[in-house]
């Protein structure tokens, strides 16, 4: 066996143990899901808009889905950081020494964006797609009667998806930072993406153009955030390369 097949083997290793020891938190962290799901769920129904809801379970199996919903996203918030680091340890080692202490720096901001993704998903967003729904239901004369599992679920079909797309900055920062991408590159796409992310807003939100509209634009400006990010990395590293070539030549 070659140097280079000994090579991808030991990758394809390293690989494995990350994504064990990735797996092992996101277990530990699903069961600690589990102990707080309950007062989590009894702190949203105090508040708007599930407040002033009956609930109900429609099948016996329900509140065991229910438990579980909230059990994979507490685990999924949990086991993030841990992901974002194995991600960053495995490409390290193809990284600058700069790069990788500028790199290791985006772990704690994609995890705030992340959160920032919740929040954003489930005080602006959800009420006004539960609003929708509601009013249509009363425009049509229909009794609202809820279930809890189906009312979480299109809780989180909602919040997931946003709240990775929040992540749209870091992942985009850190693209450039390996060289993967650039700015003019983003430039060159911005048609493109703009339409996929009015897409992703309009799947997200009701079928009304004013929710789209008001998702789309935080979209857009996170998609423009991006690239103005994008042009400050890529600027830095012309600078260093500029140094760099000065000093020792190209």
């Amino acid at each position: 066996m070659n140097q280079d097949e000994m090579s991808l083997v030991e990758h394809l290793t390293e690989l494995r143990r990350r994504l064990i020891w990735v797996l092992a938190v996101f277990v530990v962290a699903i069961i600690i899901g589990f102990f707080c799901a309950k007062p989590i769920i009894l702190f949203l129904k105090g508040i708007p808009p599930a407040n002033g809801i009956e609930w109900n379970v429609f099948s016996p199996w329900d509140t065991v889905r229910m438990y579980m919903n909230f059990a994979f996203v507490i685990g999924l918030v949990i086991s993030l950081p841990v992901l974002l680091y194995h991600v960053w340890a495995f490409v390290k080692p193809g990284l600058k020494e700069e790069e990788q202490k500028a790199s290791v720096k985006y772990i704690p901001f994609a995890f705030v964006l992340f959160l920032a993704g919740l929040a954003f998903g489930y005080f602006i967003v959800f009420p006004m797609a539960f609003y929708f729904t509601t009013t249509l239901s009363h425009s049509l004369e229909l009794t609202e009667t809820y279930g809890i599992s189906q009312y979480f679920s299109f809780m989180f079909n909602i919040l997931i998806p946003l709240s990775l797309l929040f992540e749209l900055p870091i992942v985009v920062m850190f693209l450039t930072r390996i060289r993967l991408l650039n700015p003019f590159r983003l430039q060159k796409l911005r048609k493109a993406a703009y339409m996929v992310l009015v897409v992703a807003a309009t799947i997200i939100t009701p079928p009304d153009a004013v929710s789209a509209i008001i998702v789309s634009i935080p979209m857009i400006v996170l998609y423009e955030f991006s690239v103005l990010l994008s042009k400050i990395v890529y600027r830095k590293q012309l600078e260093r390369d500029q140094a760099w070539e000065a000093e020792y030549g190209s």
